[in-house]
């Protein structure tokens, strides 16, 4: 597995490069690493399955009021529109709304890229997270998951100085189908900040790839 920089390292001195000029220097890199995937025009017929993927902090959707959605939603669909704006209102600590915690986050995802796989598009909400990327040969799904949370978990709990959970163990994916399919997921992901009364421009949540596009 790939050693990750230790989690003693402030989450302040690891940001990378955006609008704001902050330098950029990702777990155990140099200065100035840069999203690989920046002006790559990403489509279906690349060589690796691209996957949508969302997971959440671990008190951002309690398991009682996870079933009581399920129960309420007459469809997938409705079960997922419930979820998102149930996310959305910002439940739980929301601890990824501060800055040094999301940019951490952020450092954690683009520490694989161009290597384990590509990122397309990701955005740190306050209590979740969703990423599009496409995952490279060698590299299975819930191994990088596990690598993201782990990884994410102890640096934002020494961060904190807490212990205990950080992350819900579980998470959702989906595979996405053709081209129309990842233009709707890229936005989906860039106008979620939007869509939860956040900002009201995608391109001014500073945690997310549509800020740096």
């Amino acid at each position: 597995m790939t050693k990750y920089r230790t989690a003693g390292v402030s989450p302040a001195l690891t940001t990378k490069t955006k609008k704001s000029g902050r330098d950029a220097r990702g777990p155990n890199t140099g200065p100035h690493k840069q999203w690989h995937s920046r002006g790559y025009l990403p489509h279906c017929d690349v060589p690796g399955l691209i996957q949508f993927v969302t997971f959440r902090l671990a008190d951002a959707l309690p398991a009682a009021v996870l079933e009581g959605l399920r129960l309420e939603a007459g469809t997938d669909t409705d079960q997922h529109t419930k979820i998102d704006a149930f996310l959305d209102a910002g439940h739980g600590a929301c601890w990824l709304k501060q800055p040094a915690i999301a940019d951490l986050v952020e450092d954690t995802l683009l520490h694989g890229d161009g290597a384990r796989y590509r990122l397309l598009a990701w955005c740190v909400m306050p209590n979740h997270v969703h990423v599009l990327f496409e995952i490279h040969d060698g590299s299975p799904l819930s191994a990088i998951l596990q690598a993201w949370k782990s990884f994410s978990a102890k640096a934002i709990n020494q961060y904190l100085g807490r212990s205990g959970s950080v992350w819900m163990p579980d998470y959702f994916d989906r595979y996405i189908r053709d081209d129309h399919h990842l233009a709707a997921m890229i936005e989906y992901i860039h106008t979620n900040p939007v869509k939860a009364g956040l900002v009201q421009h995608a391109s001014e949540w500073v945690h997310s790839s549509a800020s740096i596009r």
